[in-house]
């Protein structure tokens, strides 16, 4: 019985917030609503970097892990840094997200911006590690408002400079 009313009052909390909030007040749960899908929080330095990346244009790239249930910036790229200096941060056997300002010139002889989102998972990283930043993703990605091209890769070949360059355009 307690495991059928659980069920159905969290099938309620899409229509009835209050309904949702009043049952897990009273078991005596406290916790973010917004983290409660993916279990992960977010420092606020993450979005306050990416907005920095984005409006300032402060950094080439920010690369960010999953430590302690939270995601937090690991490593900012100077605006001089190359394509290079970005995929040699990038360990080799664990998983990562990052943010790449990759600047082109169209073919129209534009000079243009996008800012990737990479979701780096190697295949030799531990399949643990995998699961949680592939279910932590979407969410993380809905902080950083902006992405403009979304990428995966496990090994360096997908996500090379030719690759990043064909999805800009």
């Amino acid at each position: 019985m307690y495991v059928t009313f659980m069920f159905i009052s969290l099938a309620a909390a899409s229509t009835n917030q209050m309904l949702y909030d009043t049952f897990f007040f009273r078991l005596g749960f406290c916790f973010d609503q917004a983290n409660a899908a993916s279990g992960m929080a977010v420092q606020d330095e993450c979005k306050l970097k990416f907005l920095e990346l984005k409006a300032k244009r402060n950094y080439r790239f920010i690369i960010f892990k999953i430590e302690a249930q939270q995601v937090v910036v690991e490593k900012l790229g100077s605006p001089e840094e190359s394509y290079d200096d970005f995929t040699n941060s990038l360990p080799a056997d664990e998983c990562r997200y990052a943010v790449f300002d990759f600047d082109f010139i169209t073919d129209e002889n534009c000079q243009k911006s996008k800012i990737f989102f990479i979701a780096w998972s190697p295949d030799t990283s531990k399949v643990r590690m995998k699961m949680v930043y592939a279910s932590s993703k979407d969410r993380f990605k809905r902080e950083l408002d902006g992405i403009q091209v979304e990428l995966q890769a496990t090994d360096p070949s997908e996500m090379s400079i030719d690759i990043i360059k064909g999805r800009a355009l």
